[in-house]
């Protein structure tokens, strides 16, 4: 009897020790965050505003207002700061034709998304990550292309965020590739970022993860004037697009249905941001979008891709969407003043964290699984080894079943883990990390019968 109470007190110190060992922050992300200014981001969305509109539909020749103006800066910021990216920063507008359809574009047109690449540095690693926000904007009407539409928050906060990402990202190195991207066309049916999805699915990219980033700058709700600048959204479908009969029959099977893909990003999302970012919690809403609502995430989710959307905790309706006009004493229109821009910074650092410990992570690891073989009320996971960048160990993540976020982390060296928690009682992932602590995103395990 004693031996074994030594035996089972050994054991536990040894799972313990497992459980607790911790990978280091990465000091470099800690800087990269410390250099997002929010003033930095008000003179980016005070330039955007000057543009006077950016539909989608207006002049796009006109060299100082309207969409083509827009376009044209934004792709003159990308190629200052490739400038100082040693040659992996690339810039480009990427054209594409529309015919008219009767409904939102009521002309043939040219649309344009202006794109940097910052080409990783691993020529084995090709993982790509795809950040944007939408240079479009509009005011009430959405065809009406000469009214001044600021579009200071909708979306100016998004491709601001994107902007000052690309600056101080592109300066380092990683691994897997980012695309920061400027959409065009989203208040006329997501057309920019239909465009960029197919395009990423014909060419076979490995998009690992899209973040959508649109209303990130407003911390005032109308309505019930709640003020909240230390909470972001984080949207992400339950269900994927695409998913198959056989991958639908192992979902309902293993009870999937709150651990998509997208589902995992998301997660991974809130846990990067409450180690790195300060004062600022992710709301994971579990949804694809805002009620019957979508955004530029949408078109990635149908294409099969992993991909979120960021939102503001607290929308105002007074400032989205509205002629410019002042009733009842209360002004409308979606002006900077309205804006809270150290709150845009917050949400710009999470997705910083999120992007450089996504594209510096060793690639997530395969065949991951569970064993089925008999029945304990211990759970057995295993898993390969990924290919390319070594790592250091692997994370065991775990939750009950009726939790919405991760609660344990579970540090192992090998492939292999025996814990003693029962696969009844709760829900598991692994994932690959480095010895700064870079993750890949989770993987779901699937019984190994």
């Amino acid at each position: 009897m004693k031996k074994t109470l030594i035996y089972a007190a050994f054991a536990f110190l040894i799972f313990t020790q497992a459980s607790v060992a911790q990978v280091s922050e990465d000091p470099e992300i800690k800087k990269m965050i410390s250099e997002i200014k929010a003033e930095n981001l008000e003179a980016t969305i005070n330039k955007l505003v000057s543009f006077g509109t950016r539909h989608t539909l207006s002049d796009p020749k006109n060299k100082t207002k309207g969409i083509g103006a827009a376009q044209q800066w934004v792709k003159s910021e990308f190629d200052k700061f490739a400038l100082e990216s040693n040659g992996r920063l690339t810039a480009e507008i990427d054209y594409f034709d529309v015919k008219a359809d009767g409904k939102r574009i009521n002309v043939d047109s040219k649309i344009g998304n202006v794109m940097a690449t910052l080409k990783g540095t691993d020529p084995n690693d090709n993982r790509v990550i795809i950040i944007s926000g939408h240079l479009d904007s509009r005011v009430t009407d959405v065809m009406n292309i000469k009214s001044n539409a600021p579009g200071a928050n909708d979306d100016g906060s998004g491709v601001a965020a994107v902007i000052e990402l690309a600056k101080v990202m592109s300066k380092r190195p990683f691994p897997a590739t980012i695309i920061f991207v400027a959409v065009t066309g989203e208040e006329q049916g997501l057309i920019g970022a239909r465009h960029l999805a197919e395009k990423a699915k014909a060419e076979n990219w490995n998009v690992i993860a899209m973040l959508n980033n649109d209303m990130i700058g407003n911390s005032l709700s109308s309505g019930t004037n709640l003020r909240d600048n230390t909470q972001i959204r984080v949207f992400s479908e339950t269900i994927p697009y695409l998913e198959t009969e056989e991958e639908a029959k192992m979902r309902k099977a293993i009870s999937r249905d709150n651990d998509s893909p997208s589902r995992l990003l998301a997660r991974y999302i809130k846990t990067v941001t409450e180690q790195y970012v300060d004062q600022l919690k992710v709301k994971l809403v579990y949804r694809n979008d805002r009620f019957l609502r979508g955004g530029d995430h949408t078109p990635f989710s149908q294409n099969g891709f992993t991909a979120v959307r960021f939102c503001e905790m607290n929308e105002n309706f007074d400032h989205q969407h509205q002629d410019l006009r002042t009733e009842n004493n209360i002004k409308y229109g979606d002006l900077p003043e309205f804006m809270d821009f150290d709150y845009l910074r917050k949400n710009t650092c999470s997705n910083l964290a999120t992007l450089a410990n996504l594209a510096s992570s060793p690639k997530a690891p395969e065949n991951v699984g569970i064993e089925v073989k008999k029945l304990s009320n211990s759970s057995t996971l295993i898993w390969s080894a990924p290919e390319g960048k070594a790592q250091y160990g692997y994370q065991i993540l775990m939750r009950e079943t009726s939790s919405s976020h991760w609660e344990k982390t579970i540090f192992v060296k090998e492939t292999q883990a025996e814990i003693p928690y029962s696969k009844d009682n709760y829900f598991f992932a692994v994932q690959t990390v480095d010895v700064l602590g870079h993750a890949s995103l989770p993987i779901f395990p699937i019984p190994i019968k």
